[in-house]
């Protein structure tokens, strides 16, 4: 087991919130909670982890520090406005100041998403992030919130954002606020030690995903490149060892910062990656990192005439084999091949007599407006066929 971290990686930042880096540092949820004003939390949890010992362990700090919690699970893998509702119910049936969102993507998503609805009296789907629809919620109802991720990919504790399933429609949404952004973000390497080995490829894709469509999507941003860039480089070092060895304390601090890292770059935008994936997250309950690492190299080849210097940029910052796109698109492809990604959506169940469905979700999904090609009806259409047939051809 390899636990020597060394004394670097350790750290109280302050971008884009407060968060504290390092391994142990989950002792300090009731300080962080109590910084925020938080002395009844309700922890928001993935019902897998409800009983583990970390989720035990972090209710056992909290107890301890004279702080009552109450801990919620009720939540799908793809969380739906249901799941929501009732995690607003029990954050005002225990008379709850705050929230603790422990776990997963999911679990995050679930705790800002009632943190917004605890104060709020329209619809959750009235605040998409549409437009300004944000300025119709009560920002000072907006519940204060600590978010502690335990798994390495969707950076939702740095996100202002909320992926919630519209049921009725049959569709991902992104309900967004400002005050959505966690007050407080605790990075535990050591919370992601169980992680099992599909889940950590998954959601470490999810974490290349998020850097990789950032930096190349459309709009100025330099700030936001720089940070994906570095992203990538802690990706393509690291996932692999988490992966081999999941143990590897060091590998897993790495890929907590770097998913960390993906979630601030992508302010800038993300792309048609997410724009193909939301749909099938949606329509067949996949899991978000494994449908993004699918399309990865889809979009890729189809995205390469508009990014030509971008992925020549990176292919020289990751010190890549071969030149510019072809360099980035082999790295992709071996990387997914060597930790266990499918090639085809197929593999996931997915067939084409479901693509009409998808394609129309995919038209309306906010993602699709930042890829740096347009995208036209036709042009998803054949992204979703050629991943159903796994065809990587440049178009």
């Amino acid at each position: 087991m390899n636990i020597d971290v060394g004394w670097a990686l350790l750290g109280d930042w302050n971008f884009p919130t407060a968060i504290r880096f390092g391994n142990g540092r989950i002792e300090e949820l009731p300080d962080a909670c109590a910084k925020l004003g938080i002395a009844r939390p309700l922890l928001v949890t993935d019902p897998g982890l409800a009983e583990s010992d970390m989720v035990q362990g972090a209710l056992s700090h909290c107890a301890a520090g004279g702080m009552p919690v109450t801990a919620f699970s009720e939540l799908a893998s793809n969380p739906v406005g249901a799941n929501v509702a009732e995690a607003v119910a029990a954050y005002r049936a225990g008379g709850h100041d705050g929230i603790i969102g422990f776990g997963g993507g999911s679990a995050l998503d679930v705790a800002k998403a009632a943190a917004l609805m605890a104060g709020q009296h329209r619809p959750i789907w009235d605040f998409e992030d549409r437009e300004d629809w944000y300025l119709r919620a009560d920002a000072d109802a907006i519940a204060p919130v600590v978010a502690v991720p335990t798994t390495a990919g969707t950076g939702s504790e740095v996100g202002r954002v909320a992926v919630i399933t519209d049921e009725d429609a049959r569709c991902k949404k992104l309900i967004f606020h400002p005050r959505l952004l966690p007050g407080t973000v605790i990075l535990d390497p050591a919370l992601t030690l169980s992680l099992p080995v599909d889940l950590t490829a998954a959601t470490g894709m999810d974490a290349l995903a998020h850097n990789l469509e950032a930096y190349c999507a459309l709009g100025f941003h330099p700030m936001a490149d720089g940070i994906a860039l570095e992203g990538m480089r802690l990706v393509r070092e690291w996932l692999p060892a988490a992966v081999r060895d999941g143990s590897d304390l060091s590998a897993r601090a790495h890929m907590l910062v770097a998913s960390t890292m993906g979630a601030t770059a992508f302010q800038k935008g993300l792309g048609a990656i997410h724009a193909l994936s939301h749909p099938v997250g949606a329509l067949y309950n996949a899991h978000h990192g494994l449908t993004n690492a699918v399309f990865m190299p889809y979009v890729l080849a189809f995205n390469r005439q508009a990014i030509e210097p971008q992925l020549a940029h990176l292919a020289r910052y990751l010190d890549l084999p071969g030149d510019g796109a072809d360099g980035v698109m082999e790295w992709v492809l071996a990387l997914r091949s060597e930790i266990g990604i499918s090639h085809s959506l197929a593999d996931l169940g997915v067939s084409e007599s479901g693509v009409e469905e998808l394609v129309a979700l995919a038209e309306i999904d906010q993602a699709r407006d930042c890829n740096p090609r347009a995208l036209s009806k036709q042009d998803l259409t054949q992204l979703f066929i050629d991943a159903i047939r796994g065809e990587v051809t440049a178009r």
